[in-house]
């Protein structure tokens, strides 16, 4: 099949390179010509496991291609996937205008019939909204349809190659065979592809990243009431994840969600609550906890110091919001690096992807280092925000050799507390009792 993908940020880039890997004609449209120029060259332009590779290979057997000429793009199409910003606006709606633009500019130059595909995450009426903006100069038949993506960030992939499920929103049986066709590939062990109204997929997206939100708040809330009540939350994880009715994931605790998603799809879905006149009151709770939970570590660092902060240099490992990214949006460490700072203090971090798109952020503000040990050099303490694999077993001798104080605090509940007693580390974690030698 040919396809035209309209974005080349993270969603349009792995939706792009997958499906050109199971051999459909690919161009991927952008209007940043230096991105392009880079894509073109074979310079990928995300950080996202696996997908190098594939994106390489591709690109070599001229399966993906990039352009910067929307109706080169879609003249030859038979799907055009539109995967552009939605970002939140100032009152928390997701802003359209990429979204809605792109379709004006669609219905000028439309010459065939075409399925166009809402890939962004997008309020419930946007299909409805895309569809009126490209009739509106259109002379030929299309069709709009809702297909959400359900990609986490280091895992991407995968979620693209085997789906759990592919949800489809379209009223239109042309339509639906072309997306049952074109997914055919992805589901052949038998994941569902799930044909709904369009309105339904909209909200299903939003639905299921802030039951996902909401599961991980729950967590942060047990976990404080965990350290008031002399409880252990991994015990407590462990306990109600082995009920298959509650499952295993998504019940660590620690220093809050950020990334691209959860933060912007919670405060969209309560806006679009908003606009009904409906009073979601646990999507409040969730971006309040969120927010609080984000600097968590804060008061226990400035309690260990006696309230006093200015002079102190602190270690910090994990810039990036999760571990396999480099997206560092909404990332629970920019907000502790700005308490720190604030509070007089200085900061030297590493992270293995994401150092280059905070340098871009704050500049000089904090010291960038080459290795994980390198922040540790003359630091009062190690502060984890992200659970990067090669924080998990660090060589504890060279971490106390090098750290003016043993004391850790830990945002991801890396380590084990007899270990940590053992090696006689003051060791604050979240849930779990403080460990004070």
């Amino acid at each position: 099949m040919k396809i035209a993908v309209v974005g080349t940020g993270y969603v349009g880039l792995v939706t792009g390179t997958c499906f050109a890997e199971t051999g459909n004609q690919v161009i991927c449209v952008d209007i940043d010509q230096s991105k392009v120029e880079k894509l073109s060259s074979g310079q990928i332009t995300i950080y996202e496991p696996g997908l190098e590779k594939i994106f390489l290979r591709n690109q070599k057997e001229n399966r993906l291609q990039f352009t910067t000429n929307l109706e080169e793009g879609i003249k030859d199409a038979q799907v055009i996937f539109l995967a552009l910003p939605t970002p939140p606006g100032e009152d928390g709606s997701a802003d359209l205008k990429y979204i809605l633009g792109v379709a004006d500019d669609l219905g000028k130059i439309l010459k065939d019939y075409k399925v166009i595909i809402d890939k962004s995450t997008v309020p419930v009426g946007t299909a409805a909204r895309v569809h009126a903006a490209i009739a509106k100069n259109a002379t030929v038949d299309f069709d709009v349809v809702s297909n959400p993506e359900f990609l986490r960030e280091g895992v991407a992939v995968d979620d693209f190659m085997k789906p759990d499920r592919v949800v489809i929103g379209t009223s239109s049986d042309r339509a639906k065979k072309t997306m049952n066709d074109l997914y055919a590939p992805f589901v052949r062990q038998g994941n569902p592809i799930i044909f709904m109204d369009e309105k339904s997929a909209e909200l299903t997206k939003y639905a299921a990243n802030s039951f996902l939100a909401t599961k991980i708040t729950f967590m942060n809330e047990i976990a404080q009431m965990c350290e008031l009540l002399g409880a252990d939350v991994d015990m407590v994880r462990r306990g109600i994840g082995s009920d298959e009715r509650i499952g295993k994931r998504f019940l660590f605790p620690g220093i809050g969600y950020g990334g691209s998603c959860f933060p912007k799809d919670v405060q969209a879905l309560a806006k679009s609550a908003q606009e009904v006149n409906y009073d979601f009151k646990i999507l409040d709770a969730v971006m309040e906890v969120n927010e609080k939970q984000k600097l968590h570590l804060v008061p226990k660092i400035k309690d260990y110091f006696k309230g006093d902060l200015k002079g102190k240099r602190f270690a910090l490992w994990g810039l990036a919001f999760k571990p396999n990214t480099d997206d560092i949006r909404e990332a629970p460490a920019l907000y502790i690096i700005d308490e720190l700072i604030a509070a007089g203090a200085t900061v030297a971090t590493f992270d293995p992807e994401a150092m280059n798109n905070v340098q871009k952020l704050v500049g000089d503000k904090v010291t960038f280092v080459h290795s994980q040990y390198d922040a540790l050099h003359s630091a009062d303490a190690l502060i984890i925000a992200t659970e990067w694999s090669e924080f998990r077993t660090p060589d504890f001798e060279r971490i106390s050799s090098l750290l003016k104080n043993k004391a850790i605090f830990d945002g991801r509940n890396l380590f084990d507390l007899t270990q940590m007693e053992e090696l006689g580390y003051h060791y604050v974690s979240i849930g779990r009792k403080v460990i004070n030698p």
